[in-house]
């Protein structure tokens, strides 16, 4: 089974180390000469954080370059996951493959098993490559942990092209067509995306909250994810960071403070505001995941993932071992 599977995905394989290989090249050509950048900058700037942060390292095209680690896992489950059952449905040797000495279960596995840690493989390189190359972005910046970028680095690109693969397969096995499989696992692929970003995410584990002063500040240290922050009264009133949303909110002695004229906004009226609201109980706020929390996040996701995967395979084995060719 193993030299069968070797025969019919060398061809697909040889096309996918090209593209890694090319990829590969561009990134390391392109990181080296942001890495360049970078120590100039380190030492034109001496430590000076506002400086640090003006100096651009990478412009145009060349910026979504991480990209490939959100678009390489889905490209995969499109062209490896998709036609693996489905393609021998669709073409009928499936009655071939399945009445022979082999069990179903023997060609599922080998088949499948095979195709998953070539998937993990080449998830993991192009992980890598982004990680790498991203380095010096992180540090300028401090927004690793943040969404869009944090998708794209450290071990989750793994776990999600395991799981667009385990989709492909899952779906061309109950749709038995390869072109519908491919649209669910765009589509799929897509939409769990989104809802784990956004909604389970920021809430794998319980977020750090800190209160302070209004007349003084608070920054999360680190690379910390900023989920909220603004300010609280003594009643639990919250108000977000912003001048826009204050409203009605403040006592009305803030209030005239605040709106006494275009010059308010300058820092000492600002400070006459703050102390206002700190008179009549408000305090700032902060609510943020913890820098250290980067590789607990990153484990949770990639094992997210991975589990929703070994569970579209064990539908895929259900589904082969029962149906008929």
């Amino acid at each position: 089974m193993t030299w069968l599977v070797w025969r019919q995905y060398r061809a697909p394989g040889a096309i996918t180390v090209a593209l890694l290989a090319a990829a590969a090249a561009v990134i390391l050509a392109d990181g080296f000469q942001i890495a360049s950048h970078w120590h100039s900058v380190l030492l034109t700037c001496s430590g000076n954080s506002a400086c640090l942060q003006q100096q651009p390292l990478v412009n145009g095209v060349v910026s979504d370059l991480p990209y490939l680690s959100l678009i390489g896992p889905a490209v995969l489950g499109m062209l490896w996951g998709a036609p693996l059952v489905a393609h021998e449905l669709e073409s009928r040797t499936s009655d071939f493959a399945w009445t022979q000495s082999v069990t179903r279960t023997r060609w599922a596995t080998v088949k499948a098993g095979w195709l998953m840690l070539d998937t993990a493989a080449c998830g993991g390189a192009i992980a890598a490559l982004t990680t790498w190359w991203s380095g010096p972005i992180n540090a300028q910046s401090a927004t690793a942990f943040m969404p869009g970028q944090f998708d794209t680095q450290g071990i989750v690109p793994v776990g999600y092209a395991v799981f667009a693969v385990a989709l492909g397969i899952a779906a061309g096995t109950v749709a038995r067509r390869t072109l519908p499989a491919i649209a669910v696992v765009l589509g799929g692929f897509i939409a769990l995306r989104l809802v784990i970003s956004d909604f389970l995410r920021p809430h794998y584990l319980a977020a750090v909250t800190t209160y302070y002063s209004l007349t003084g500040s608070f920054t999360p240290p680190g690379q910390a994810w900023v989920l909220a922050q603004g300010a609280i009264s003594k009643t639990g009133v919250v108000v977000p960071r912003g001048w826009g949303t204050l409203g009605d909110a403040l006592p009305a002695s803030c209030q005239r403070l605040l709106n006494a004229g275009p010059q308010t906004k300058s820092g000492g009226s600002l400070n006459a505001v703050f102390s206002c609201m700190q008179a009549h109980g408000w305090r700032g706020f902060a609510t943020y995941q913890p820098a250290g929390r980067y590789w607990p996040f990153q484990g949770i996701e990639t094992g997210i993932y991975i589990l929703l995967a070994a569970a579209l395979i064990a539908v895929t084995f259900a589904i082969v071992r029962r149906r008929d060719a």
